[in-house]
């Protein structure tokens, strides 16, 4: 986060508001840190919705499968099971992992799935020396990762906090606090694929969503890595809301990130092989005598892992426009703008929305409704 000298420099080229908001001046009680950048508004119509998707998280109460059995004389290392954490935690859990798999002092090891978590395993293998080679049953652009909303969530749906294993927040902070100083290392590449951005959590005074739902809740534990939110007045922004709440965000841009770690994969000698797993019994049959299980909520199926529940979520995608730059929350919309695309996510029913519903199939008038929404919004807007 910002030192105060280092946000007074930032801020103080960004005091241009808004045509119709009021402009501070000195002596106005103002802050810097209220100053806003111009906002451009978003075109949220239903006829620029371009694509609806649809994934299912891979939740588990006690938290991720993170153990270790032999198949055959194949050790196998488990690394599944992260809610709507996977993307965040990615990094984290697979320096746990990979510890695990240099036990046996491998010289290659396999890495089964091609989402999140697989790809950032793989990555720190090949760092390691060792030789990779990923068996997926699709790519990434095809996974269930490459659904995913892209905002750093560590502790969205990880466990919950009455079942959460032993020790395991010890084991969540860990892993965060790994992922957190990794993504660093993406931060101003190419396309962006990892970067900081702007997001505002607007009330009008409906009636807040109550979240309070059995869920663990880690994120404290990291409260010296995460920017604060911070209370706008209302002159200061262009949205017609009675309360503003304004935080910097970490976010990846799902596919450019993606693309990212692929090519640097193939970069350092690793290997994607397509192949289907149909049964556990045949990792013990694969050259690679150390194997580290990435399937997400393919688990649930292959290992027959009934402790794995499907979290379904949807995302309604809008024709990209580059110049918006920032993120919001409102009226129980989430909206998030990427370099591939607008995405808006309905959140109606807090963090149970989804839960243990496995229907993949699009729902358009869930995406169209909550396009509605940020229409309405934005009709108001003062720009």
């Amino acid at each position: 986060m910002m030192g105060p000298d280092r946000r007074l420099t930032v801020l103080g080229g960004l005091a241009s508001l808004s045509a119709c908001a009021a402009q501070p001046r000195i002596g106005s009680g103002l802050s810097p840190a209220d100053l806003l950048p111009p906002l451009a508004p978003i075109r949220a119509h239903r006829d620029r919705l371009f694509d609806i998707t649809v994934c299912l998280r891979p939740f588990r109460a006690a938290g991720p499968r993170l153990d270790t059995e032999m198949i055959g004389d194949a050790l196998v290392i488990h690394n599944y099971g992260h809610g709507g954490s996977g993307w965040s935690l990615s990094w984290g859990s697979g320096t746990l992992a990979l510890e695990k798999a240099m036990s046996r002092g491998p010289k290659e090891i396999a890495v089964i799935g091609s989402g999140a978590l697989g790809l950032a395993a793989a990555t720190l293998a090949l760092r390691a020396g060792l030789s990779v080679t990923i068996y997926c049953k699709e790519l990434i652009q095809q996974a269930r990762s490459a659904r995913a909303s892209g905002l750093w969530t560590p502790d969205s749906r990880i466990a919950m906090a009455k079942d959460a294993a032993p020790g395991f927040g010890d084991t969540w902070e860990r892993m965060a606090r790994i992922s957190w100083k990794t993504y660093r290392d993406y931060l101003g590449l190419p396309g962006n694929p990892v970067e900081f951005r702007d997001r505002y959590s607007l009330s009008d005074g409906a009636t807040a969503q109550e979240d309070d739902q059995g869920f663990a809740a880690y994120a404290g534990r990291i409260d010296d890595l995460t920017p604060r939110s911070v209370a706008l007045p209302a002159e200061v922004t262009p949205f017609p809301v009675t309360g503003v709440r304004r935080t910097s965000t970490l976010q990846f841009n799902v596919h450019d990130y993606a693309h990212q770690l692929l090519g640097d994969i193939r970069a350092m000698g690793g290997k994607v092989v397509v192949r289907e797993f149909h049964d556990p019994g045949e990792f013990g049959q694969l050259k690679e005598k150390v194997v580290i299980n990435c399937t997400g909520y393919g688990a649930r199926a292959l290992m027959g892992d009934q402790t794995i529940v499907p979290v379904r979520g949807q995302i309604g995608w809008l024709i990209p426009q580059p110049e918006v730059t920032y993120g919001l929350y409102y009226r129980d919309v989430s909206v998030i703008s990427r370099s591939d695309g607008i995405v808006v996510q309905s959140l109606e029913g807090g963090d149970l929305k989804g839960f243990n519903n496995d229907h993949e199939v699009p729902d358009r008038a869930e995406s169209e409704a909550a396009v509605d929404v940020i229409e309405n919004l934005y009709a108001r807007f003062r720009a």
